[in-house]
């Protein structure tokens, strides 16, 4: 199985490839979109857009498995990182590609054993169960990481639930 992890953002959007293989997990491909904040929303939106469709398009994941939106005060923070979502989920369904959609706490519980880790605990573990030596960075690279790790679990169990 073949999943594509995604911490949404404009000026950063995490995005990993990770592959089970049997009972083997690696991280095939990982990294970040950047876009520039001086740019126009619409031209970030784009690169976003154009840059997810092509993973997708080059990896031909199973599934999408992506962080929802969560802020804590500021809604006005929220917005751009909804938009990116929504182009985001417009690349996966415009290839079909099915979506898993994940609270940041659900991730990190997945991940880790508890909705409260810390970044540096999600950190530690997305490193210790891909057998990645470097810290993945920027944060939202580890967290797009978590994101593809939650999603082969829940997958695998909607499988094995699915059997029984």
């Amino acid at each position: 199985m073949l999943v594509l992890g995604i911490d949404p953002g404009t000026a950063i959007c995490g995005y990993a490839v990770v592959e089970q293989l049997g009972n083997k997990i690696h991280a095939v491909q990982y990294g970040a979109v950047l876009t520039d904040k001086d740019e126009k929303p619409e031209l970030r939106l784009k690169k976003i857009y154009e840059e997810i469709s092509a993973l997708i398009d080059h990896y031909k994941p199973d599934l999408m498995s992506i962080e929802k939106l969560f802020f804590k005060q500021n809604i006005t923070t929220g917005i751009p990182v909804g938009q990116a979502r929504g182009v985001i989920l417009l690349a996966a369904s415009n290839q079909g590609l099915p979506i898993l959609e994940f609270a940041p706490s659900e991730i990190k519980k997945n991940v880790v054993g508890t909705g409260a880790a810390t970044k540096e605990q999600v950190t530690y573990m997305v490193q210790h169960l891909l057998n990645i030596k470097e810290k993945p960075k920027p944060d939202d690279v580890a967290d797009a990481l978590a994101a593809a790790l939650c999603g082969i679990n829940t997958a695998s169990t909607m499988r094995w639930v699915n059997k029984n």
